[in-house]
């Protein structure tokens, strides 16, 4: 062959027998014959460019950390090339909106484990563990994640507390904001959950986001269910990314409006079926190309493209994350009709462009975190680098994690039985004779953070209102560990609890102790139990003998143990509790969301039972 030529792009390139005559710019790809220089790692492999969405085979050159060049191998015959690796090199995934502490990991554990997923990069947001502790608590994520080769992000946590309306173990204000966003691994103001702070302009809230403004950092979102006026006033101040939606109108208005959508499937909250199901984005193709905004060749096309920019896990424990990270969601994305390369953009290259990360793609300058992939269906991950080192090996994780720090916030004196007793006042009822009164009650939906108000008619012993174990209505109590001791009762329906009881310390999003039961004697023994190990996931059952506890002894949130232990103890606590009748699928995930009084309808803080939508207290016994 004296020479040939190839149609790259539109280029034509002419290809002697020798090689090319000269270098070839082409955009910002330059075509070269050159050897790279000594020490640079190189590798010959077929990449992924993410942003034109084109796979071709490339010379990979790497230095100090960061990718050199990305040189297409141009030939028109497979037969010839001689490549490194078989399968794709596509860009390390990065989780955008994420909450390490629910995993019950510390930063560097957690890590570990998502390197073998493909995850080399998220954006967390650690308000969890700054309820707990404050600042020092995200300097804590910080700095246990820089002994390990991963890269965390995080956004400054913009409501500590949530709400005035529950007891939090630290306060983080405006200055405090400022402050942290001032930071380089701080990328964003992390998600802004008091959005009737923002629709009332309260001037510590205004703050937050005018800080965020000022060092020019994207502002996260939280607006479950905000619709029309106020969704746009939200909007209006710069709030750019929303994670809750649970039904695709919902994120559509958002979409329209101009928010990035985050699908969002964890543990307990899992909306990509209903965010990419099919009939719904058929209707939405028809209506945007009504409005003239799609573009395609065919409705099949149109339906291949994600309707929405990210994939998130939010919140996931260390039980699911063994199994997979977000390798999983882009599987599950793909499974759904969603084009591959663009599964995988919204898990790289569009969180990577939206913060301001230097990662997220195969391009020259970019930071060299990508993944050794079988193909772009199946995703079997074989090798992990981050910074251009090799991490992760057919699986085995090539570097070890020190013991983290213990740094805690727990002030709890003993509780008794009667503390979890839903007691009527001396007038409302007959000492003489039992009698009933109706209560609200929270529904708590399996796979779900919304939850439902009820209203149940209840019997009365001896002044104390009692559970109805056959109408699945049990006892909810949370308890301030901070130093108040103040204690509050209610009733919720939904977990199918026949006897026994379970408390955690992780409770969304101030982190006092919810415990729910059949009885007061076993939610005391059970918060006792956690009292004793300063934070965990605890079950009783006296009649099964059963008093067993993960004590999570960083903030009360995280182990300070690896993911193999933690996952098989969480699994261990989990069959204990389908023992004793629940059938949700993650039933401490679930129990966790619900003193998160941001979430509607109908929650529970140390200080009250909580009505969404009034957006205050409300007395648990309605009088009509």
């Amino acid at each position: 062959m004296d020479e040939k030529t190839i149609d790259y792009e539109g280029n034509i390139i002419t290809v002697s027998a020798e090689g090319l005559d000269e270098d070839i710019e082409i955009g910002d790809i330059t075509i070269t014959d050159a050897e790279p220089p000594e020490g640079d790692l190189v590798i010959t492999a077929r990449i992924l460019e993410v942003e034109i969405k084109e796979v071709y085979p490339a010379e990979i050159v790497i230095e100090n950390g960061l990718f050199k060049d990305a040189i297409p191998i141009i030939t028109d015959d497979d037969s010839l090339l001689d490549l490194d690796y078989d399968g794709v090199l596509i860009p390390g995934f990065i989780d955008s909106h994420c909450h390490i502490e629910s995993s019950k990991l510390s930063p560097s554990n957690f890590a570990k484990v998502a390197l073998t997923h493909g995850t080399t990069s998220v954006v967390a947001d650690p308000h969890e563990i700054a309820n707990v502790l404050g600042i020092d608590g995200v300097r804590f994520m910080i700095e246990d994640g820089n002994k390990v080769p991963f890269d965390f992000y995080y956004g400054a946590p913009s409501c500590v507390p949530a709400t005035p309306f529950e007891s939090s173990g630290a306060i983080i204000d405006s200055k405090d904001v400022a402050e942290l966003l001032s930071h380089d691994e701080i990328v964003a103001l992390g998600e802004m959950m008091n959005f009737p702070g923002v629709l009332a302009e309260d001037e510590e809230v205004i703050a937050k986001i005018k800080a965020a403004h000022d060092f020019g950092k994207p502002i996260d979102g939280h607006a479950p269910l905000l619709s029309g006026d106020d969704l746009k006033k939200y909007i209006s101040y710069g709030i750019s990314t929303d994670h809750e939606c649970s039904n695709f109108a919902e994120a559509a208005e958002k979409k329209r409006a101009g928010m990035k959508i985050m699908v969002r499937e964890g543990s307990s909250a899992k909306d990509m079926d209903n965010l990419f199901d099919a009939d719904e984005r058929f209707n939405y193709i028809i209506e945007e190309e009504m409005r003239g905004n799609i573009i395609a060749d065919s409705t099949d096309e149109a339906m291949a493209v994600p309707p929405f920019d990210f994939l998130v896990c939010d919140d996931v424990d260390a039980r699911d994350l063994s199994k997979g990270h977000l390798n999983k969601l882009v599987k599950k994305a793909i499974s759904m009709g969603i084009n591959p390369k663009e599964a995988i953009a919204m898990a790289t290259f569009n969180p990577a462009e939206h913060y301001g990360l230097n990662c997220g793609s195969i391009d020259p300058g970019k930071i060299a975190n990508f993944v050794l992939v079988d193909d772009l269906k199946n995703l079997n991950i074989s090798k992990v680098w981050v910074h251009g080192e090799l991490v992760v090996d057919d699986g085995e994780v090539l570097f070890d994690v020190e013991a983290p720090e213990i740094i805690n916030n727990f002030d709890l004196d003993e509780v008794k039985p009667s503390d979890f007793d839903a007691t009527m006042e001396m007038g409302y009822v007959s000492s003489l004779m039992d009698e009933t009164t109706n209560v609200f009650v929270i529904e708590a939906y399996d796979g779900e953070l919304i939850t439902g108000k009820l209203e149940e008619s209840l019997l009365i012993k001896n002044k104390v209102i009692q559970p109805d174990i056959d109408k699945d209505i049990i006892k909810i109590a949370v308890i301030n560990r901070y130093g108040g001791n103040n204690i509050t009762n209610g009733f919720i329906k939904g977990f199918n609890i026949k006897k026994g009881a379970i408390a955690t310390t992780v409770s969304h999003d101030s982190h006092n102790i919810v415990a729910i039961g059949t009885n007061s004697e076993e939610m005391a023994d059970a918060v006792n139990l956690i009292r004793q190990h300063q934070g965990g996931l605890a079950v009783v059952c006296k009649e099964d003998g059963i008093q067993d506890i993960l004590d999570l002894p960083i903030a009360g949130l995280m182990s300070d143990k690896d993911a193999e232990y933690v996952a098989s103890k969480l699994v261990e606590l989990f069959n204990l509790v389908r023992g004793l009748g629940c059938t949700l699928t993650s039933p401490f995930m679930t129990l966790s969301f619900m003193a998160l009084l941001v979430i509607p309808a109908f929650k529970i803080s140390d200080l009250g039972l909580f009505d969404f939508e009034k957006f205050d207290f409300i007395d648990l016994i309605h009088n009509i």
